[in-house]
């Protein structure tokens, strides 16, 4: 894969004024060895290399961040990032352009639908016949190493990225969940993702067998804590700003 920066801007948000910085990685095509283009993003604030940065990887969903879809956790999840970091004063975003785990948007309106009929997320990428989860975090690491992160914080319940970035060589310092209100309409989407994907969310009950560590620690001997108590905790305030009753 090669990398190139593109533009690097002030970026004001509602809740900092990040770096937004915009990327493009040209690589070989698994399946039919074409090149192949990609785009991405990185939202970066303050000092992020002086102590381990607090870091999401985020993959892009139009129907929840654009129109703010109640089917999923997405936009929350979003924002839930952008606000522990600025409150954090620093870290980075990354954002990629992987609608639907990968599958793009029209495909996941296909499994929108077959999930309308009683299919779950799961279900209808296996009858679409896609992958359950087709994306791959390549192009996010690259952009770690280009800010030359080698250490971070990663929010995340989603235990193949915590792979991918071990697997790179960067040391995940501490693993923040990325917990947020749920309600009627993602309820099972949720569910779905934790008994079938191992998804690391607090409501999951007994041990977490996750392949990539041994007993409570990875490959590579760095202890994995989740971030508890007040840190993560929603006021009434921040639940109301995240959709939350």
């Amino acid at each position: 894969m090669t990398l190139t920066q593109i533009a690097d801007v002030d970026f004001p948000t509602r809740w900092a004024t990040f770096r937004l910085l915009g990327f493009e990685a040209h690589r070989a095509d698994k399946v039919t060895g074409r090149e192949i283009s990609e785009t991405a993003l990185a939202l970066v604030l303050g000092d992020y290399l002086s102590s381990p940065p607090i870091v999401r990887i985020h993959s892009q969903c139009t129907t929840g961040e654009v129109f703010h879809s109640l089917r999923c956790d997405c936009h929350d999840q979003l924002h839930l990032a952008l606000r522990v970091i600025a409150e954090n004063g620093a870290g980075v975003l990354v954002y990629e352009q992987q609608e639907g785990r990968g599958i793009g948007l029209m495909e996941k309106l296909r499994a929108y639908e077959l999930q309308d009929q009683g299919l779950d997320t799961v279900e209808a990428n296996l009858f679409l016949g896609h992958a359950v989860d087709a994306r791959d975090y390549a192009l996010a690491v690259q952009i770690l190493r280009f800010l030359e992160i080698k250490s971070l914080r990663l929010i995340s319940n989603n235990p193949e990225k915590v792979q991918t970035v071990l697997a790179s060589g960067i040391e995940i310092f501490e693993r923040i969940a990325a917990d947020v209100p749920h309600n009627a309409h993602s309820s099972r989407y949720l569910a779905t993702k934790r008994d079938k994907l191992g998804h690391l969310s607090r409501e999951s009950s007994g041990p977490i067998a996750n392949p990539f560590l041994r007993g409570n620690r990875p490959a590579h001997g760095a202890l994995l804590p989740e971030a508890t108590g007040d840190a993560m905790d929603h006021t009434p305030e921040i639940a109301a700003s995240l959709g939350g009753d």
